[in-house]
């Protein structure tokens, strides 16, 4: 296998600052913290379940018969387990309407300052949510709703502009092993709130909020005085400058062209140099009519239901299929998050090589498949159970962190847009906007099959959520390995 020219000439060491390195920790955190707060609703489903039914079903608290009774949500469990589903869709929901706003927004505003005013005020909302309605046990349906709608639209925020700071930091040099490091942020999130949520859950599921909403308020001070947006903010040449000099600087990993000929301009809306002179921020319907765009944000719709079915929902389901205690769930879910970040690191390695996304994908996503159907089929055993958990984490969070990070920026920075320093926060917010909405239906939908089918059904879903997601890149799947078969036809001795 040739290496790219990237690699020979050692741009992934020599074009990087210590600047870089900061921009790198201070986005990858800030996200972290965003996710972590997320994390924490998932790891107490059960305290707060307990806490919104009848005495004779609720043991976290002592209060009088006739106190609870007037203060409690639900008549059973189960209805209190449905509506967390309905959060986790109403939440999913706004975070998607807002990513699909918050990208355009965040072209057109200063970075910083919109993922700062994000962290902060979704952290003083999660205070409220989780710690401050507990303290005044006030306890209102309509109120946690409204509550989460805002917390959604407030952490929409994050994923646009964070990926337009990389974008705008780190080139196509890399960018696959690069974003796929860097795109762990949301499973070192995870695996930090489990940890927090699990250290003071003993105390009561609002400390658990109280300090993931506390560390995450501290972030976005921290990113607002911190944070660099761009090279040039600097005096340093911006990532376009930098691959104007590349020998394959109009060939970007997404179109997959390999000489100006096989190129179609035609594969857009936008026509010949009109589209390649186009300075400024792009429009959402030009952002949509790039290529690859829609065929990528309709995969991600299935697999991010996937993927965020296990965030949500694996916790408690560890603690109710097995009966294990719930910190030690908490703890055992981190797994799932260990495979993401090896899957997304590894795999985008592999997709630098070949210079090809979508048959990485697809090769991961069908070993996906069976990944999920050996977990289903777990012992009630922690070591097994974490064993199948971290092969299943490989294989679905390794491809969502790459669709996510690394494809979104290819997306955002191919050759049709290359006059136009501000789309990648716009193409950004509609993948993950997507993503979402497909994330959110599936939230709803895993509790209601959980419900009336259990649990095995539910990962029937996931099986073929995981296929639907290989049937919408197969057409960039065969044209990319087309691309790779005469690559190899004109370059045989390249091998």
């Amino acid at each position: 296998m040739a290496w790219p020219a990237s690699f020979h000439r050692g741009t992934l060491v020599s074009r990087f600052s210590h600047h870089h390195g900061v921009v790198f920790l201070l986005t990858f955190f800030s996200y972290s913290l965003l996710h972590a707060s997320r994390k924490t609703f998932s790891n107490v489903k059960v305290s707060i379940s307990k806490q919104w039914t009848p005495t004779a079903f609720n043991k976290s608290v002592e209060l009088p018969v006739e106190t609870w009774s007037s203060n409690r949500l639900f008549p059973s469990a189960e209805e209190a387990t449905l509506f967390l589903g309905t959060l986790d869709t109403i939440f999913l929901f706004s975070y998607a309407v807002g990513l699909f706003i918050s990208g355009v927004v965040a072209d057109r505003l200063n970075l910083r300052c919109v993922l700062s005013f994000g962290m902060c005020s979704s952290a003083l909302v999660v205070f409220v949510f989780g710690t401050l309605t507990e303290w005044l046990h006030f306890y209102n349906k309509w109120f946690y709703c409204c509550l989460w709608i805002v917390n959604g639209l407030l952490q929409s925020t994050g994923w646009p502009c964070v990926v337009a700071v990389m974008g705008n930091w780190f080139g196509k040099a890399g960018r696959g092993v690069i974003f796929g490091l860097w795109s762990a942020c949301a499973s070192v999130g995870n695996i930090l709130g489990a940890c927090l949520a699990s250290s003071v859950l003993q105390y009561g599921y609002e400390y658990a909020f109280l300090v993931t909403a506390s560390v995450q308020f501290a972030g976005g001070v921290v990113i607002f005085f911190g944070l660099l947006v761009s090279p040039e903010e600097i005096g340093l040449p911006g990532v376009e400058a930098e691959e104007h000099f590349e020998e394959d600087s109009h060939r970007p990993l997404i179109t997959g062209a390999e000489n100006e000929d096989e190129y179609d301009p035609g594969y857009s809306v936008q026509e010949g140099d009109a589209a390649r002179t186009q300075v400024g921020a792009i429009s959402f319907y030009q952002a949509c009519c790039l290529p690859g765009v829609i065929l990528y944000s309709l995969a991600y719709a299935c697999l991010k239901l996937v993927n965020y079915s296990f965030f949500f929902w694996l916790p408690f389901y560890l603690s109710k299929n097995f009966r294990w205690k719930e910190a030690e769930a908490d703890q055992l879910s981190i797994w799932y998050d260990v495979g993401g970040i090896v899957g997304g690191t590894l795999q985008g390695f592999i997709s630098d090589l070949l210079r090809k996304r979508a048959p990485v994908l697809a090769l991961s996503l069908l070993l996906a498949a069976g990944a999920l159907v050996g977990y289903s089929h777990s012992p009630d055993s922690k070591s097994i159970n974490a064993l199948l958990m971290t092969v299943t984490g490989f294989f679905i969070g390794g491809p969502s962190n790459m669709i996510s990070s690394a494809i979104s920026a290819d997306l955002g920075r191919q050759e049709l847009v290359r006059g136009s320093s501000e789309a990648l926060a716009t193409v950004t917010g509609i993948v993950d906007g997507t993503g979402s909405i497909g994330a959110a239906a599936g939230q709803y939908l895993v509790s209601l099959i959980q419900d009336k089918l259990g649990w095995m059904w539910v990962f029937y879903f996931f099986i073929l959520m995981t296929s639907c997601t290989i049937v919408f890149i197969s057409p960039l799947v065969v044209r990319e390995i087309g691309q790779l078969v005469r690559r190899r036809q004109a370059h045989p001795l390249s091998e």
